[in-house]
């Protein structure tokens, strides 16, 4: 673990424990277990949900994958307006955007200097818009964090798959993480290589993905520029991909990755490295990017076919209820807008949201304990229903299987049950259960594997006195800063 990640998990540890504890000798925090999270992934962690914006030429050539030779006339939305992006998101219950400046065939939404295959040749505003420009204003408007999309492959650019690319690619990186304020996420696609029209060769040209890009310096580049922002791809190294663009998340999912054995683009990633590992040397916790359309790129012949209310709650389930970030696409179309019926899905999906999580009948209860870390209310029962996530609930060191109950004033009915470890110090829990007291007995109305930073328990609907969720096993004594039934 850097320096600086044992700063800022020590600081927390400290902030959960109190000074004065500390004085009078209490017992101290548990020991960092496994990789730990670095600030910037910890902030991540917390934004949960945010959207995608693919738009483009792709969007005026009804295509998903664009060749590269597509002239710049062709993007001329009639009504673009980033403030209705943002809005959208914002009621969405998003907390960011990531857009995709630059996909395969290489134009850019933003007047690179770089190139001539941008919005500066295109009729849209006259050759004077950036549509980076305009999202980055609506995104400080609404409150949302802004994230960028810069797809390594450039099927219009001469230099491809040459040495001389990577120049023009780092440079088009700089100018995306210089001129548009503070970016949360850098998103690097693992598509790489095949044909493309590369200034008039029309040719097929291949890379060696594990070499070509030099990843180590390109990413040094965005640590320089934006060291607050996480770098996205199979690889991290700072979030990795779910492995599917279906919305699920692996129901046992790991944060750790080695990520020396696997790098943007590999073939066997999926299979491999998607799930992660336990004992694995590197944070790198998963993202789950999926589309409210069959495609990416809006296609009016999808206009029927946005996904309903419950199955984008079921994607939420799935994905942040499985302890991963949840990336959902929202493509504009021809006129630079989010189409009224995805902007009203995604109102009604928040509705929904929101109906299903608005009350915690966890906060009114009463929490013991059969284990806590030194009997001190420091690491006490109580700290998972504070509704504070900087404090939790731990047990003593070689304590790893132990329970927290919940006591109801009067019996509660519920089917949803929320966990949350205390991720600063590394995730530990293997197994657990929930169970529910009703009728004069105990029952199990759920179990699972792994937590991490949030786990959403679906259970039948369940009256209980009482509700108790035991950690069955973990790696290390387990940390639980939330318990919540809905």
């Amino acid at each position: 673990m850097g320096r600086r990640v044992a700063a800022a998990v020590l600081g927390i540890v400290l902030c959960a424990v109190g000074p004065a504890a500390m004085r009078h000798g209490a017992v101290g925090p548990p020991v960092p277990i496994g990789p730990t999270p670095a600030p910037r992934q910890l902030a991540w962690h917390e934004l949960e949900f945010y959207g995608f914006l693919h738009f483009g030429v792709n969007t005026f050539t009804d295509k998903e994958w664009g060749y590269g030779d597509e002239s710049e006339a062709l993007f001329a939305p009639s009504a673009l307006d980033a403030r209705q992006w943002a809005k959208t998101a914002r009621d969405a219950g998003m907390k960011g955007l990531i857009i995709t400046a630059k996909h395969h065939d290489g134009f850019c939404l933003w007047p690179s200097l770089f190139t001539e295959h941008s919005v500066k040749n295109s009729p849209w505003r006259d050759g004077k818009g950036d549509v980076l420009r305009e999202l980055a204003d609506a995104c400080r408007e609404y409150g949302l964090k802004m994230g960028v999309y810069l797809s390594p492959w450039d099927r219009n650019h001469a230099g491809y798959a040459r040495p001389e690319y990577l120049s023009y690619y780092r440079s088009q990186l700089r100018e995306l993480l210089t001129n548009y304020g503070t970016l949360f996420e850098v998103w690097f696609d693992g598509a790489n290589g095949g044909d493309g029209y590369y200034g008039g060769a029309r040719e097929k040209r291949t890379i060696d993905s594990r070499t070509y890009y030099d990843w180590p310096n390109t990413w040094s580049i965005v640590r320089h520029l934006q060291p607050g922002a996480v770098m996205f791809s199979d690889a991290g190294p700072d979030v990795r991909w779910v492995g599917n663009e279906n919305g699920v998340a692996f129901d046992t999912s790991w944060y750790g990755l080695d990520r020396q054995t696997v790098y943007p683009g590999d073939p066997n990633y999926a299979r491999n490295f998607a799930r992660g590992r336990a004992d694995a040397t590197d944070w790198v916790p998963p993202e789950v990017d999926v589309s409210i359309r069959p495609g990416w790129f809006y296609h009016a012949a999808e206009d029927a076919k946005v996904k309903t209310v419950d199955r984008l709650l079921e994607i939420y389930e799935q994905s942040v209820g499985r302890g991963a970030n949840l990336l959902l696409n929202i493509p504009p179309d021809r006129r630079g807008l989010i189409p009224d019926t995805d902007v009203e899905r995604l109102r009604s999906f928040h509705q929904a949201v929101d109906a299903a999580f608005r009350v915690d009948h966890a906060r009114e209860a009463t929490a013991t304990a059969s284990n806590a870390r030194g009997g001190s209310a420091a690491y006490g029962a109580a700290r998972v229903n504070d509704g504070k996530p900087d404090t939790y609930w731990a047990t003593d060191d070689g304590v790893t299987s132990a329970s927290v109950t919940l006591t109801f004033a009067t019996p509660t009915r519920f089917d949803r049950v929320v966990l949350q470890e205390f991720i600063a110090l590394g995730q530990r829990v293997e197994a657990f259960a929930v169970e529910a007291e009703a009728e004069g007995g105990w029952k199990t109305v759920a179990e699972g594997t792994t937590i991490g930073y949030k786990r959403i328990v679906r259970c039948e609907p369940t009256t209980a006195a009482r509700v108790r969720v035991n950690i069955v096993r973990a790696r290390a004594c387990p940390t639980l800063a939330t318990i919540g039934v809905y």
